[in-house]
C-alpha cells in the first residue's frame, strides 16, 4: 500500500477555538504550502521553522493571518512531508483555508488516514496506532497512562521478543521439512517455546483490568422511590447533578453522568424508582429502569436503611439476581448507634455497605468497592497493562497455539505439524503489531478514528 498523493484535513476538534490547525501530508505538501501561504518575510521554507504570514486565495485575497511550519519526511508524524497551518479557530475560516488547499490539488483525508500513513510508512506499529486513539479518548489519568505507555512502544517491544523466541524453532522445523536429505544441526525447541508462552501469559495477566480502565463500565443505581438514588449519584459525582427532593418519584427518566472512580471511568445511571404505579410517565420510567438494569455491568441496589424493607425491595432484588451487584444501605445518618450494628444483612446476598449520601459517610468506601467489583479484584499497580480487547484475544490465541506446539513437541509430532502451530501463533501476534495484517482489518481499525488524525 503506497501513497503518491497529498492529503489535507482540519486536525483540531470541530467548533470554535482560538487556534485551528489544517494539516497536509504527502509529497506535494511543500508545494501546496508555498502556493497558499504568503510569509511576511520572503525566503525559502526551512524544515521545522515556524513562519508568520497569510493564507491567500488564488486571486491573491487574504483569507487569514497564520503561523505555518513544514516538516521534512521521514522526521514527521506520517514519515512523509507534512505542513501544518495554524489559523484562527472559527469554523468558517478553517473551512476556507481547507478549501484553498483542496483547490491546489490536495485530497480530503479519510478518517484516521494520517495515522494509517504513519503505520504503513513504518513510523509506528499497529498497536501504537491504536494507542493514538486511546490517548485522545482517555477519560482518567490511569487510562491515559496506559495509552501513553502503549504509544511509547512497550507492547511492541514485548512482542518482538516473543516473535524472536518463536522464529528460531519455526526456522528449525522448516529446515527439517524442506531439507530432509541434509543433516540439520539440532536446535532447542522446548525452552524457547516455554519462554514465549510464559511471556504471553504475563501479558494476559491484568488484561481484563486494563480493558475496564480503557473502556469504562456502566453502573446502574436502582431501587424503590425515595431510597436516595439521586442523592447517591450526586455524592459519587461530588456535584449536584440530579434533582433531589423529599417527594418520592422525583426521577422519572434515566440520567447518565461519567465519574472517575479510582482511575476507572464509570457511567453512573440514575433510574426512576421501580414500583407499581398507574401514572403513565412513571410506568415509562420504570420500563427504562429495567432496561438500564439489564444492560449494566454493575448494579447498585439502593435501599433506605432507616425503615423496614418494603415488598418492592424483594421484587427489585429478584430482578437484580444473577448480575454483579452491591447492596447500598442509604440514610445511615437516620440510624441510632444501636441500629447501625444490625443494619447490614447476613452475607447471603450481594456485598453490602452502609452509607449516608447526605453526609458522605461511607461513600469513599463504596467507590472503592465499585472499582474492585468492576476490576475483579485489587487494582494492578503496573501502568503496563494490555487494554485493548482485540489485543487480549489475539494474545490468548497465540498462547494457545504455543501451548499446542509444546504439547505436540513433547509427544513427538512431525516438524511440519509443529510448524503449523508456530505459524498460527506468529500470525496472531502479527494482528497486534501489524506484521502481515490484512487490509480489511486495517480498514476496520482506522475507520474509528476522527478525520484529521
Amino acid at each position: 500500500m503506497l501513497y503518491d498523493d497529498t492529503i489535507v484535513a482540519i486536525a483540531t476538534s470541530p467548533g470554535e477555538g482560538g487556534i485551528g490547525i489544517v494539516r497536509l501530508s504527502g509529497a506535494g505538501a511543500l508545494a501546496i504550502l508555498q502556493r497558499m501561504v504568503l510569509p511576511v518575510r520572503p525566503g525559502p521554507w526551512r524544515p521545522f521553522r515556524m513562519r508568520y504570514g497569510y493564507v491567500v486565495a488564488p486571486d491573491g485575497a487574504r483569507i487569514d493571518e497564520v503561523l505555518a511550519v513544514f516538516m521534512r519526511g521521514p522526521h514527521s508524524y506520517t514519515a512523509e512531508d507534512v505542513a501544518e497551518i495554524s489559523c484562527h479557530g472559527g469554523p468558517l475560516v478553517m473551512s476556507r483555508v481547507l478549501a484553498v488547499a483542496l483547490g491546489h490539488g490536495a485530497r480530503a483525508a479519510e478518517p484516521g488516514e494520517f495515522t494509517l500513513r504513519a503505520f504503513v510508512n513504518g513510523r509506528i506499529d499497529l498497536s501504537q496506532a491504536e494507542a493514538t486513539l486511546d490517548v485522545i479518548r482517555a477519560k482518567t489519568d490511569t487510562a491515559l497512562a496506559l495509552a501513553q505507555n502503549q504509544l511509547g512502544g512497550w507492547l511492541a517491544g514485548e512482542l518482538r521478543r516473543v516473535r524472536a523466541l518463536l522464529l528460531a524453532p519455526l526456522a528449525y522445523c522448516t529446515a527439517l521439512v524442506d531439507f530432509p536429505e541434509d543433516e540439520v544441526e539440532p536446535q532447542p525447541v522446548a525452552a524457547p517455546l516455554q519462554a514465549a508462552r510464559e511471556q504471553l501469559e504475563r501479558l494476559l495477566i491484568g488484561a481484563d483490568q486494563g480493558i475496564v480502565y480503557r473502556q469504562g463500565a456502566r453502573v446502574a443505581l436502582v431501587g424503590r422511590p425515595n431510597a436516595g438514588k439521586s442523592s447517591l449519584l450526586n455524592a459519587l459525582l461530588r456535584t449536584d447533578r440530579a434533582i433531589v427532593t423529599p417527594i418520592p418519584g422525583t426521577t422519572r427518566d434515566t440520567l447518565e453522568e461519567t465519574a472517575n472512580l479510582n482511575g476507572v471511568p464509570v457511567v453512573l445511571v440514575d433510574t426512576a424508582g421501580i414500583t407499581e404505579t398507574t401514572d403513565l410517565v412513571e410506568q415509562l420510567g420504570v420500563m427504562r429502569s429495567r432496561a438500564t438494569l439489564s444492560a449494566a455491568d454493575l448494579v447498585l441496589l439502593v435501599r433506605d436503611a432507616s425503615g423496614p424493607p418494603a415488598p418492592e425491595d424483594a421484587e427489585i432484588a429478584a430482578a437484580v439476581a444473577g448480575k454483579p451487584a452491591i447492596l447500598v444501605l442509604n440514610k445511615s445518618d437516620l440510624l441510632g448507634a444501636e441500629q447501625v450494628a444490625g443494619a447490614i444483612p447476613p452475607a447471603s446476598g450481594p456485598p453490602a455497605l452502609l452509607i449516608s449520601a447526605l453526609t458522605g459517610a461511607g461513600v469513599a468506601a463504596l467507590a472503592v468497592a465499585i472499582t474492585r467489583q468492576l476490576l475483579g479484584g485489587a487494582p494492578q499497580s503496573s501502568e503496563r497493562l494490555v487494554s485493548n480487547p482485540r489485543h487480549r484475544d489475539a494474545l490468548a490465541r497465540a498462547s494457545s497455539h504455543v501451548q499446542d506446539a509444546l504439547a505436540g513437541y513433547e509427544v513427538g509430532i512431525p516438524p511440519d505439524l509443529l510448524a503449523v502451530d508456530l505459524t498460527a501463533a506468529l500470525v496472531a501476534i502479527g494482528e497486534i503489531t501489524g506484521d502481515g495484517v490484512q487490509e480489511d482489518l486495517l480498514a476496520t481499525i482506522f475507520s474509528t478514528f476522527c478525520i484529521g488524525k
